[in-house]
């Protein structure tokens, strides 16, 4: 089977042109282009788009994603790098060989995962091929090309992905934006005119990593108007975030407001919310009506009860002389969510969180306290939180039918009874079985 592979790659790699060659086919197709008879013609113009692509393709030869680099350097004969390294991108470690027009990035499995293109044969290429496919539609009256010229484009988009995903790799997230917007651009052309959401909720969210707030702005609000609004809604929370940075305060609050509408539990858009109202010393009182109205709407829904735990729980945050009477909403909130629908785990997980993320604030002062009866006391309190988050984490489990949960629930417990272990043998084996989860990653 090795044998067969390597041989069709070695056919494959026979029909991809050199630069030379692919050069000059683009010089003799853009004559033709040229010329006015020939222009009317649509195989004039499909290639043309082809030579653009040709001449893209060029500089990485026979090479493909998921090769081995053992097998490429077969294939490439004399074609030998001029340097190696090992590089560090996105926290992982690559080997990187650098050509004279193109670098090679390999995996730790030796496979290569990315090709960057660093002298192409012509500038633009891609950009060039999608206005020939676009001038091929334009000229094919009889739409006998159709299917071609849809596929090229989809090509083409593609590989403004690809090339998108290798910028934001290398880290240049403003080339990367700017790439996945020509995908977005290239899959909208005529006669292919896709809506690439995903396309254009990557060229957002790298234009907003840089800042870019404008055209962020603009690709998020594309995403909008076609009903994208990515995982959990983010969409609103980005834009959210777009326009506090662009001074439209009120836009910013009545984006989170219509998002909150549709993902009342996304915790992007619910803590938006109330960053918005505690910084611009609003009425945090208005995320409770939002609650009500959707409890008004759907009064069965535990999740609800689940987000209304959760806002008490970050007022908390920014109100802790309150403390007290937060935590008791809070439990109040998610206990009604438990007991509305027993079969929901998140208001049984949020339960427990709270309790832990309270037992290591209590853990903290604890650490810094001098005074030897107050560092007991708070040394008591920290042990009774921790325990009080035993009971609802044990029923999440118990209920959860998500493995996943199930095993990130394991890891609390697993810390819990750890912590008690010395205590009793019934921690020690509490410590053990959800040890075993989290270690395996397969729930019990």
């Amino acid at each position: 089977m090795a044998l067969a592979v390597m041989l069709a790659v070695q056919v494959a790699g026979a029909q991809v042109k050199t630069p030379e060659v692919a050069k000059k086919a683009v010089e003799s197709a853009k004559v033709a282009s040229e010329d006015a008879k020939k222009a009317t013609k649509v195989a004039t113009w499909l290639k043309l788009a082809n030579a653009y692509m040709d001449a893209y393709n060029a500089p990485a030869g026979a090479a493909w994603l998921g090769a081995q680099k053992q097998e490429l350097q077969l294939i490439m004969g004399n074609e030998k790098p001029r340097s190696t390294e090992q590089v560090q991108l996105s926290g992982d470690l690559y080997t990187k060989e650098v050509y004279a027009d193109k670098e090679f990035y390999y995996n730790a499995n030796n496979q290569l995962v990315m090709i960057n293109v660093t002298k192409p044969v012509v500038p633009d290429a891609l950009s060039k091929a999608c206005e020939a496919y676009a001038k091929a539609y334009e000229v094919d009256v009889k739409q006998s090309k159709l299917k071609d010229i849809c596929a090229g484009l989809e090509n083409i988009a593609k590989k403004y992905l690809d090339e998108g995903m290798n910028q934001y790799t290398l880290g240049n997230m403003a080339g990367a934006s700017e790439l996945f917007e020509k995908s977005a651009k290239a899959a909208a052309v005529e006669p292919l005119s896709k809506i690439d959401t995903t396309a254009l909720y990557n060229a957002g969210f790298t234009a907003w990593m840089v800042k870019d707030y404008q055209r962020a702005q603009s690709l998020f609000e594309q995403c909008l108007s076609v009903g994208y609004y990515y995982e959990g809604g983010e969409v609103f929370a980005k834009l959210s975030d777009i326009y506090t940075n662009l001074d439209q305060k009120e836009k910013s609050r009545d984006i989170l407001e219509q998002g909150f509408q549709k993902f009342p539990q996304s915790q992007s858009i619910l803590i938006g919310l109330i960053n918005y109202y505690l910084t611009n010393n609003e009425d945090p009182n208005r995320l409770f009506e939002l609650i009500s109205l959707a409890k008004a709407n759907e009064p069965n829904n535990a999740s609800l009860y689940y987000v209304e735990g959760n806002i008490y729980i970050e007022l908390r945050k920014a109100d802790p002389a309150n403390s007290e009477m937060y935590v008791a909403k809070a439990i109040e909130a998610y206990d009604a969510c438990s007991r509305i629908n027993p079969e929901y785990e998140f208001g049984y997980i949020g339960k427990g969180i709270m309790y832990y993320n309270i037992a290591i604030e209590l853990q903290d002062k604890a650490a810094a306290e001098l005074d030897d009866v107050r560092w007991a006391q708070l040394n008591k309190e920290f042990a009774e939180a921790l325990k009080n988050a035993l009971e609802p984490f044990e029923s999440a489990y118990r209920i959860s039918k998500d493995d996943s949960i199930k095993v990130n629930i394991a890891e609390y417990l697993k810390n819990i009874y750890y912590r008690f272990s010395s205590d009793s043998d019934e921690y020690m084996q509490g410590y053990k079985k959800y040890n075993e989860v989290v270690k395996t990653g397969k729930p019990l």
